[in-house]
């Protein structure tokens, strides 16, 4: 790879082509910088090595190696290439959305007796789909109060299929329990339904007037039992209602604010559905310093709905004027399928979403700043307190969860300037050790997060915080006591006071085992401990996980050559795991689709 001052940039504008296309940029190291879409090559490319450009431009095009071009046939096939580039290459100098995820969805399936439940991804099975939800907490909140209301079913279909009997959930007033014949008519069931579906394309009124009217005949008909039951289902519907947010005309929006202070920008996204705003979303893109409002917005919006899994509405309202907004348009209308619309200048109702979510994105941004502040200051108290003549730019943290030494867990939580970077957390499952043993389990998850031979020396920390007392972190001694690269961390031990309370942790450093003196209100401490928190948190989180998923677990499953069917099978015929488990290999046998084979197989596993 040439170096920068050897591009010859005019021998290759000499070859470049008019037509539209993608360009890439590439540094001294090979690595993409930036990626840009052009609808002329030729004269885009060109406008980077003029003379008169900004200072900002020159930045960028100081670290220029090389470039490389690929044509395509129109301009709306350059956006959405430019955007798969970014988000395979995530180039330095272009616009970084962190969190790409597909947001979920209420899906109503098309059975004959519907199932509700929360959706992400491609919609292909068949139903109909609300949303998105700017949150899975927001669905699963919806999909508790639509127990209590529609009693629809929410559970799988397989466990559907299975049941001779209801379960919990009809007993707790929670479903109408379909799956057995002679609690709920289809017709009755049918109406749930509709109700759900209409509640949640926004006509609210009219559920409730179909409530009053069932519980009006109802009463007439002295049936009070059920009467009360529609009275509860119409209280809790005024309730849910209630905590909607505000709501207007807009049958399918979405709305955009933006905020931008001191090298940060913030874009504050808001959903509306069947008129109602269903919630919004602050993000905080990764952005180069090269860039202004209009190239940051974007490239924040294309990525958004290009890049990722979003649905695409009809309108979306953007805060800033684009100079290539109709281009924009046709590239989402051909990704989406239908004729989107972006409105730059609105009035009336869209002027009021757009200044609320204005109002939003620069209180988040204000927010943001001052948690900045914050956790700033906490570093240069701990910097001081360490006596370091150079800034601390990583720590990260290790704690051991586990219950009576069982699916043992170890937790990596890492930290930068800006606080948590929990893209870098990590989990390890702790195996071949004795249970309980948190020395063993401390040296293991050291010796696979740090490897002598594999080690990104960029990723290396400055400081290794230990969650424990001088046995574990004599277990972080041990392990770099041979460590081969330049950067050695600062291993400190953090044991928690006699009382366990917070601002009584002994702080252990390495090698003298020294007590580093802090003072429970000190900025410092605080940090430490936040990091031990978190390490503490997430320990946790993979343990209770991992735990569960060993309950939920049937050792039916671990048996080859026993599929779901014949799974079901055995447990129908022998009334259950347990009493598979007191069966005699030929009883096994008289199983249908049990070999004497597979009998002896089954046999050999449940009593090994």
């Amino acid at each position: 790879m040439p170096s920068k001052n050897e591009f010859d940039y005019k021998k290759f504008l000499d070859k470049l082509t008019s037509s539209p296309g993608v360009y890439r940029m590439y540094n001294l190291d090979a690595e993409v910088i930036y990626v840009g879409k052009a609808k002329n090559l030729k004269k885009r490319v060109s406008s980077y090595f003029v003379k008169s450009h900004n200072n900002k431009t020159s930045a960028l095009v100081s670290h220029i190696a090389s470039m490389d071009v690929t044509v395509v046939s129109s301009e709306t096939e350059a956006f959405i290439l430019e955007n798969n580039f970014i988000k395979k290459y995530k180039p330095k100098y272009n616009v970084l959305l962190k969190d790409d995820k597909s947001y979920p969805f209420i899906h109503i399936s098309d059975h004959k007796h519907p199932k509700i439940s929360v959706h992400r991804g491609p919609q292909k099975a068949k139903g109909d789909y609300f949303g998105p939800y700017p949150s899975a907490w927001s669905v699963r909140e919806s999909l508790r109060s639509f127990q209590k209301i529609f009693q629809v079913r929410q559970c799988e279909d397989a466990y559907y299929r299975a049941r001779s009997r209801p379960c919990l959930q009809h007993q707790m007033a929670r479903c109408s329990a379909p799956c057995v014949e002679g609690f709920v008519t289809d017709q009755e069931y049918s109406e749930q339904v509709l109700l759900t579906k209409l509640f949640l394309k926004g006509k609210d009124q009219q559920v409730i007037e179909n409530l009053v009217g069932k519980m009006e005949e109802a009463s007439q008909a002295l049936n009070f039992e059920s009467a009360a039951r529609y009275r509860d289902r119409i209280s809790a519907l005024r309730k849910v209602q209630e905590q909607q947010w505000v709501s207007g005309s807009q049958a399918e929006l979405d709305v955009f604010g933006f905020a931008y202070k001191h090298g940060t920008a913030c874009i504050q996204a808001m959903f509306i559905r069947d008129s109602k705003l269903l919630g919004a979303k602050s993000y905080f893109p990764k952005i180069p310093k090269v860039l202004d409002e209009e190239a940051i917005f974007q490239g924040f919006l294309l990525q958004f709905y290009l890049a990722g899994n979003k649905s695409i509405p009809k309108q979306i309202v953007i805060p800033i004027t684009l100079t290539d907004a109709n281009a924009i348009a046709a590239a989402l209308s051909e990704k989406a399928g239908y004729k989107v619309s972006l409105f730059q200048g609105v009035r009336e109702e869209k002027r009021r979403y757009l200044d609320l979510a204005n109002k939003n994105a620069q209180n988040a941004l204000d927010s943001q700043h001052t948690q900045k502040q914050s956790v700033l200051a906490r570093y240069l108290d701990l910097e001081n307190t360490l006596d370091r003549d150079t800034p601390i730019q990583r720590m990260e943290c290790f704690d051991i969860s586990h219950t009576s030494g069982e699916q043992t867990v170890a937790s990596c939580v890492v930290f930068n300037r800006d606080g948590p970077l929990t893209q870098d957390y990590r989990r390890y499952n702790i195996e071949g050790i004795t249970g309980g043993d948190d020395y063993a389990a401390m040296a293991q998850v050291l010796a696979r997060r740090y490897k002598y031979t594999q080690q990104d020396e960029d990723k290396i920390p400055d400081i290794v915080f230990i969650d424990g007392g001088k046995g574990q972190l004599a277990q972080a001694e041990k392990h770099f006591a041979n460590w081969p690269f330049a950067k050695m961390p600062l291993l400190i031990g953090v044991a928690k006071g006699t009382s366990r309370k917070a601002g009584l942790e002994k702080l252990i450093l390495a090698g003298s085992h020294e007590t580093i003196p802090m003072n429970p209100d000190q900025p410092g401490l605080h940090l430490i401990q936040h990091i031990r928190d978190e390490s503490h948190r997430f320990a946790i989180a993979g343990h209770r996980s991992r735990r569960q998923k060993v309950k939920t677990t049937s050792s039916l499953e671990q048996i080859p050559g026993v599929g779901a069917k014949r799974r079901q099978s055995l447990l129908k015929y022998m009334g259950g795991l347990h009493g598979l488990k007191r069966a005699s290999m030929a009883e096994i046998q008289k199983v249908p689709g049990i070999s004497a084979e597979l009998a002896e197989t089954i046999y050999d596993h449940l009593h090994a």
